[in-house]
């Protein structure tokens, strides 16, 4: 079983748009301590040793957290869920996560 770890994201704006999950290139930057805070979990820790350890954008490249991506990340076949190798506990920290930043910043309610 692979061993995840999970953080908050860094953002400084929100949007409703539509959501595709970024690919490096997106990215000005290279620096993968930056990019990381797109990011909820990553499969070699903060900062993560490849872009590839990445796992559950919700923020944009150009730095906005997107309610979209929260949708996303928290149920169906794109979510914290689908991520082979996960344990539950983890899964319950990116989903509280995911909770309270749909909740706080778009006064949306994600759940079961």
């Amino acid at each position: 079983m692979s061993s995840y770890e999970a953080h908050s994201v860094s953002y400084s704006g929100t949007t409703e748009s539509d959501w595709s999950a970024p690919s490096e290139s997106d990215f000005e930057t290279d620096d993968l301590s930056t990019i990381d805070d797109h990011y909820l979990l990553s499969s070699s820790g903060f900062p993560p040793e490849d872009f590839g350890d990445l796992q559950i954008p919700v923020v944009d490249p150009d730095g906005n957290l997107n309610l979209n991506a929260l949708q996303t990340a928290y149920s169906g076949g794109h979510s914290v869920e689908a991520v082979d190798g996960i344990d539950s506990d983890t899964v319950g920290q990116v989903k509280g996560i995911i909770q309270r930043l749909a909740s706080e910043e778009f006064d949306h309610e994600i759940g079961d």
